[in-house]
């Protein structure tokens, strides 16, 4: 009765899951195996956020596997190889990865193992389309989204997920497993030491069955109003499945096939789902992408350096409403509406003129959902230096973006609430308020709610001069 190791990292799912049908396929049983191993992926180890995240994820994965998910510490190729000595296992299956140190470790393992004697065989769990197989006319990658989503529209979205299989007698037995020594999941350290993430544990379900419940009602209620609603913050009519999809706990193919009975509704929402396969199309074409700017022009740019300012967008004390609340919620749950990560970012970028890359570290370490593909692209769009990026002229104006996607306020209001009694006139400008209105609600500028740290005409001027001296 030949053994498979199933290797598991981000595709921590039974449906739908290429390596698994795979190895039951070949083997009468399987060995399910998590490895921790953060500095293979260096220099963008897992932040705090995603960790929390992990830790949760696995503990609902080994659950479903009825207590047998295998849990190993060290490199992930010298781990692999003692395990298949220990156990006996013919073969090691795993999902494919995209990021660049992803792709050269896996490459050297499934080298390794081979060599050595032991199959090894990869698939794809994480993407509709792999990056290699989507190219433009030319045989070259796409550097522009819509033409690349009419290629995938052309080719037909996938949308027959593999079905859960029975794995009742099919995991390694009980006695064998227990002859494996494994480390406990809470050995691992990912959850924070300081117990700062409460908010986030009432904000999510990290579970499959979480990533259902969240498909499902999203499909049943609010993905008729998402072309709308994704510009609202306060609407939550987004879906909130990107870290269920980053983590593998939801497959894109599954989201395609659910779609199907909405495909009217759901047209906007599958293509914000091309933007993520584009992201990745782009991170593995332009590998250098997650550090450096795609447009060659930027590498001279004149950014500032300015700790303070950085610590105060950071905090969400930058004295501006809108972009204060979009990053106490992320600080909070882990998670920010993609209206508001825009505003955010547009406001680093050209109103401080800081760099990119801060933001995207700083998004790296407290989003949940934090994938440096999308991460990469997003932060690149709004900078004005990525592909198919908005013109870096384009400055988003927070005062007028809040007046129009939070007219009633509701969403400053909820994560600013030192100014929620200012009323809607003022509430996204409070420095512009006067004297009465301020004192009528409780607030005073500099002590109970900060000044704006700099003044949004002019730093725009300064971005669009900065841009002048590169263009």
């Amino acid at each position: 009765m030949s053994l498979a190791i199933l290797w598991l990292r981000r595709d921590l799912r039974l449906s739908d899951n290429p390596a698994l049908a795979k190895a039951l396929a070949a083997h009468a049983r399987v060995l399910p195996v998590y490895i921790h191993a953060p500095d293979e992926e260096a220099p963008w180890q897992p932040g705090a956020a995603t960790r929390w995240w992990l830790h949760h994820a696995l503990a609902d994965l080994a659950a479903q596997l009825d207590g047998r998910l295998l849990i190993r510490r060290g490199p992930s190729l010298e781990t692999l190889c003692a395990l298949v000595a220990e156990s006996g296992a013919a073969a090691v299956y795993w999902n494919r990865l995209y990021e660049p140190a992803a792709i050269a470790r896996d490459s050297e393992i499934k080298r390794a193992l081979r060599a050595a004697g032991t199959d090894a065989d990869s698939g794809n769990a994480a993407l509709l389309f792999e990056p290699w197989t989507v190219h433009n006319r030319q045989d070259r990658p796409f550097r522009v989204f819509t033409p690349f989503w009419k290629q995938l529209l052309s080719i037909g979205l996938p949308h027959s997920p593999h079905a859960v299989p029975a794995l009742a007698d099919r995991l390694v037995t009980r006695a064998a497993f227990a002859r494996l020594d494994g480390a406990a999941l809470d050995e691992l350290g990912l959850l924070p030491q300081i117990p700062w993430d409460a908010q986030m544990a009432a904000t999510w379900q990290v579970s499959r069955a979480g990533a259902e419940a969240r498909l499902d009602e999203f499909l049943a209620t609010d993905v008729r109003h998402y072309a709308h609603g994704r510009d609202v913050p306060a609407a939550d009519q987004v879906s909130r499945l990107s870290p269920y999809l980053h983590f593998g706990q939801l497959g894109p193919r599954e989201v395609v096939a659910a779609c199907r009975g909405h495909r009217q509704a759901a047209a906007d929402f599958l293509r914000e789902l091309g933007w993520r396969e584009f992201a990745h199309h782009l991170l593995y074409h332009f590998p250098h992408t997650a550090d450096a700017a795609m447009d060659a022009r930027f590498d001279g740019f004149p950014w500032r350096d300015d700790d303070a300012q950085l610590q105060a967008w950071q905090r969400g004390a930058t004295g501006v409403p809108l972009v204060d609340a979009g990053m106490r919620q992320l600080w909070a749950t882990g998670w920010m509406h993609n209206r508001v990560r825009m505003i955010v970012a547009s406001y680093l970028t050209k109103n401080l003129l800081l760099p990119w890359q801060a933001g995207a570290r700083w998004f790296w370490d407290t989003l949940v959902d934090a994938d440096l593909a999308s991460n990469s692209l997003g932060w690149q769009w709004t900078a004005g230096c990525g592909a198919d990026a908005a013109p870096y002229f384009r400055v988003f104006n927070p005062v007028l973006q809040g007046q129009k996607f939070d007219k009633a306020g509701a969403y400053v209001r909820r994560w600013v609430p030192e100014i929620a009694a200012l009323p809607d006139n003022w509430l996204q400008r409070p420095w512009e308020a006067p004297d009465d209105a301020l004192a009528a609600a409780g607030v005073c500028l500099g002590d109970d709610y900060p000044r704006p740290l700099v003044d949004l005409k002019a730093s725009r001027q300064r971005a669009l001069d900065a841009w002048a001296t590169v263009k």
